[in-house]
């Protein structure tokens, strides 16, 4: 017999047992296919969760290197054992996945363990293989098939992956030692935050960029004073390097740029972003093909070509985040189950968890002066708030972009103190259409770091009352 379904989605990663989760809270019958024994995806696995995990445990380390004693806090010889950092890391993704497979029994979500693969339609039902390494497949069907199989890491031309000493973002969470000298090819979101970990352990740390400045697309100014924090912070970043090549010779790393040197490190970590993971779907047997991005391509309903077939998160286009993804999730679920679903895509944010952190939503004066948008932009310095001088973290500001003729809010960029857990106010002003006005006249607790928000708004009046 073979088990039909309402709903399956291949791939539980964010938005794949979101998704699954909320069909099922939604009354459709659901199940949710996972190659991986653990559930989540890169995202809880080898991504997102551990690479925070050990960010935190890293600025725990430096801090008291280094930064205690400015508290009155006098600390004798700090070690650092890494066996056990990296044991924290292991069992708080422990914890996070098994959680998704309680979530999963909770809801009545079936989970099928294997790879699926779609093998086309019958009597208006979706087949769908599972299968297992070397054991045969079995087949379940579902009127409707949600493809969520995420993201793998970009490799580079010339460079010879071992997936060891020359990997990605999966090895550089797993090293086992601190590398005498690490390059990371690749200044954006996992080239500087695994950077920074490895850079606060002891690792020299050397970032090669193609671009002018770190984090291509952030606000320009965010990213020239990144550049200056992450060089005082000992991080050697070096910008309109093309890498041509990476090979291991003896004990030594070989990484070679067209027109430069080589450069002789301990590990390379390839950091050039991700690329659809939509090999080996069949996609073929229903008649579509990924596109030559790698992704699979759909309409605003995050329908595919084939009716009853949708695709969300990474292996589709838009910004690759697993908040994104997610969102996406419950978008379509929802759809197929009440014929309504939307995201909107102007107020993701998107956070980088260095120290200072940034955190962006929405467009940068830059992007909105290139489409034509006059606006007006507020500016308030972190040194200017007493939360964090508190801290003893004051660099970076928040930066409000409101349009001229509404003073509605397109974009609020910031860099500095725990701005991860700011940006979340400007995105839900935002999606409620929000002037810079009303952000400003909400009443802010004092002492935070929100204060700072506030004032960004106030200054694109230019009436910010502390500066």
């Amino acid at each position: 017999m073979t088990t039909t379904y309402d709903v399956v989605v291949i791939g539980a990663g964010p938005g794949g047992y979101v998704c699954a989760i909320r069909c099922a809270q939604l009354g459709l019958k659901t199940a949710c296919i996972e190659l991986e024994k653990a559930l989540g995806g890169t995202c809880l696995r080898v991504g997102c969760i551990p690479s925070k995990a050990l960010l935190e445990s890293s600025e725990h380390y430096l801090a008291a290197r280094r930064h205690l004693k400015d508290h009155g806090v006098m600390v004798g010889d700090v070690q650092l054992d890494l066996a056990k950092t990296m044991g924290r890391k292991d069992k708080i993704v422990r914890q996070l996945t098994g959680g998704i497979g309680f979530l999963f029994k909770k809801n009545k979500v079936t989970r099928l363990h294997g790879r699926g693969t779609l093998t086309g339609i019958t009597d208006g039902l979706h087949g769908v293989a599972v299968s297992e390494g070397d054991d045969a497949a079995t087949t379940v069907r579902a009127k409707n098939v949600i493809i969520a199989t995420g993201s793998k890491v970009r490799e580079l031309p010339g460079v010879a992956m071992d997936w060891d000493r020359i990997g990605g973002s999966t090895e550089a969470l797993s090293y086992p030692e601190v590398p005498g000298h690490l390059c990371v090819i690749g200044a954006g979101v996992i080239g500087l935050e695994l950077g920074s970990v490895w850079a606060r352990l002891g690792a020299k740390v050397t970032v090669l960029e193609y671009a002018d400045l770190p984090l291509p697309g952030t606000d320009t100014e965010i990213r020239k004073l990144a550049a200056k924090i992450f060089k005082r912070q000992g991080m050697k970043l070096r910008y309109g390097v093309k890498v041509t090549g990476a090979r291991i010779e003896g004990d030594k790393c070989i990484v070679e740029s067209e027109g430069g040197e080589p450069l002789q490190c301990d590990r390379v970590l390839v950091a050039v972003g991700r690329v659809p993971n939509t090999e080996g779907l069949g996609l073929e047997n229903v008649g579509l093909a990924a596109n030559k991005w790698g992704q699979v391509e759909i309409d605003d309903h995050f329908e595919t070509g084939v009716p009853g077939l949708y695709a969300i998160g990474d292996c589709v286009r838009g910004a690759m985040l697993a908040h994104k993804a997610e969102e996406e999730g419950v978008a379509i679920a929802e759809r197929i189950a009440t014929g309504w679903g939307h995201v909107d895509y102007d107020t993701i944010p998107n956070v980088v968890y260095t120290d200072p952190e940034v955190a962006t939503v929405g467009k940068t004066a830059e992007q909105c002066e290139a489409d034509g948008i006059e606006v007006r932009v507020g500016k308030f310095p972190f040194s200017a708030n007493g939360r964090a001088k508190a801290l003893g973290s004051t660099e970076g500001f928040v930066k409000v972009v409101a349009r001229a003729d509404t003073d509605r809010v397109v974009g609020v960029h910031m860099i500095g103190p725990r701005v991860s857990e700011l940006i979340v106010e400007a995105a839900t002003a935002m999606a409620f259409g929000a002037s810079s006005e009303d952000m400003a006249r909400v009443c802010h607790a004092h002492p935070t770091l929100h204060e700072v928000t506030k004032e960004a708004a106030l200054a694109v009046d230019g009436r910010a009352i502390h500066s």
